[in-house]
Parts: structure tokens; sequence; C-alpha cells
């Protein structure tokens, strides 16, 4: 007699042992990849890449230059501010020199000068004042010989202050004032200087050039990643622990690591394990559904090959 199944029955018998499969329910394994830590480094500036000196998968130090942006604008800046520094040093150092012979000689000059003018002024006033009486000279005539008169006085008042200051020297104020006037400036320089470095950049970090998200000639976003390195001796596992096995593992506890492809297993450190399940928060679920929460975990492989390459499936039997 030939029985004949068909295939919907066929899925139907074999769907459920599927579905217990892929549902998480078996809890005695840890599953995860190998993985190493990956360094970004970002743009700092929205630049054009002008150069790429070193090629995707090539080892690098640190201190190697990955990735140079276009420097021409922020070194028009970094100029500017030094220039707006040595100003600043020029006026400290003019103010505590102070005034030079000649300058006070020439302020004198100018005291002796307005009081000649003085002199004469009033001369003029006093004379023409008499012959007003007489109508030889008119009010008006007397008046602007009046004005001219105590314009000089004004005049002179104002030399001999002007020769007074440049006599005492500068006030200490405005010594603090350049002072801190320079220290501003030093300020601005050292900002631009900064942010003209970061144009190169460079690795922070031993590892292998993995990624150069942008082309030559392309301009980058601001705070895009420009370069990322894949650093570390050794990978190490990223792993997913089962619910049941939480509570009883700590950082610094040893674990047999299965990587595949890998005839014997590795000896694994738990490095750190995270305190917060993966996916739904464990206050939503039942009771068997916490069975099927995970925790991420790193685990330390201290005698793996630095060859292992990161993304391989590993398995961690718990203990």
């Amino acid at each position: 007699m030939n029985l004949t199944i068909s295939t919907p029955f066929i899925l139907a018998a074999a769907l459920p042992a599927f579905l217990d499969r892929c549902s998480g329910s078996d809890t005695s394994v840890a599953l995860g990849v190998l993985a190493r830590d990956r360094v970004a480094l970002t743009a700092t500036a929205s630049e054009i890449v002008v150069d790429l000196p070193i090629a995707e998968g090539a080892v690098v130090k640190v201190g190697d230059t990955l990735v140079q942006l276009d420097p021409t604008l922020q070194s028009a800046k970094l100029a500017l501010a030094q220039a707006e520094l040595e100003k600043a040093r020029a006026t400290f150092l003019k103010l505590q020199v102070g005034p030079r012979e000649e300058e006070i000689a020439i302020a004198k000059a100018k005291v002796a000068g307005a009081v000649a003018r003085l002199a004469d002024a009033e001369a003029i006033y006093d004379r023409n004042a008499r012959l007003v009486k007489k109508s030889v000279v008119t009010e008006a005539q007397v008046e602007n010989d009046l004005a001219v008169r105590d314009s000089a006085r004004a005049e002179l008042a104002s030399a001999r202050e002007s020769l007074k200051e440049l006599q005492n020297g500068t006030r200490p104020e405005d010594l603090a004032v350049a002072e801190a006037n320079v220290r501003a400036a030093e300020a601005s320089v050292s900002a631009q200087r900064t942010v003209l470095d970061n144009l190169t950049v460079i690795a922070t970090r031993d590892g292998v050039l993995d990624s150069l998200p942008w082309n030559l000639g392309e301009r980058v976003t601001f705070g895009s990643p420009v370069a990322v390195i894949v650093t570390g001796q050794a990978p190490y596992a990223r792993v997913y622990v089962p619910e049941p096995h939480r509570v009883n593992l700590r950082p610094g506890e040893t674990l047999e690591v299965r990587v595949d492809g890998l005839a014997d297993p590795l000896d694994g450190v738990i490095r750190w394990i995270s305190d917060n399940a993966s996916f739904t928060p464990y206050y939503g679920l039942n009771q068997d559904d916490r069975t099927r929460l995970v925790y991420l975990a790193e685990i330390d492989l201290p005698t793996a090959s630095p060859d292992l390459p990161a993304g391989v499936p590993v398995q961690v039997p718990m203990p």
C-alpha cells in the first residue's frame, strides 16, 4: 500500500519543532560573534578631502595620517588670529615702556605754543576792549576776541594735561587691560591652531584601517565618520546570556568559548555583562517569556589568535 503525504502536511508537522528552536527555548548556550573595538574618527569641519595617504585594510600606528581635509580657510583664520596677537603684544609693550623722550618734548612744545597763543589772544582782547569805548572797534569784534581768548585758554589747559599724562606714565589699569587682551589673543591662536590640526585626521590607536567612508574630492559632513579603525591585538566574544543564567555570572569568571571553524574551545574571561535585558523589559513578560530574555556580555579571549576575524559565530555553554 503506497502512502502519499502532501507537502502542506509535512510543513505542518515540522513547523512546531522549527518554531521551538527559533523561540530561544534552549537556554543552555549563549550565542554571539567575535568582535573587535571599532574607533570612528569624525570630521570637525565641513571641508573637502584632499588626501587619503593610507589604503583601507592597512595596518596603522598611533599618529599615522589617515585623512587630510582642505586647510586653506582655517590657515587664513589662524593667520588672522596670529596678527591680532602680534598687535595686542605690541600695544602691551608700548604701555610697559611708556612715552619716549621725544614724545614728552613734543608735548612741552605744544604747551609753549599754547602759552604764546593765549598771550596774544589776551593782548588783542584787552586792547580792543579799551578801543570799543572810543567806538574804534565794534562790540561784535570784542566778543569774537573774547571767544578766541577763551579757546586759547582751553587749548593751553589741554596741552598741559597731555604733558602731565606722558610724564606720569601708563596707568596700572591700562596695563592690566592690555595684558588681558594679549591672553585673549593667545587663546584665540591656540583654538584656531587646534581646529587646523584637527583637519589632519590621525590614528588614535594601533589597528587596521577598516573603512574610509569619503572619497578624494568629496566635501565631508561635519561630525560624520571619515575613518574607522578596528583595534585590539585579539578579538573578544560578544554574546547574549540567557536570563536563567544571568544571576550566576560575574565579571572575571572563566567560560569556555567555542568558535565556529576551530576544533578546540578557547578560554574566555567575562569582561562585562549588562544589567539590562535586551529587547522586551522584564516587567512586561510572564514567567515563561522571561526565560527568553538575554543579557549582552563581552568575554575576553587571552589565548585567541590575533588573526581571527570579527563576525565569526561563537557559542558559550552556560555553567
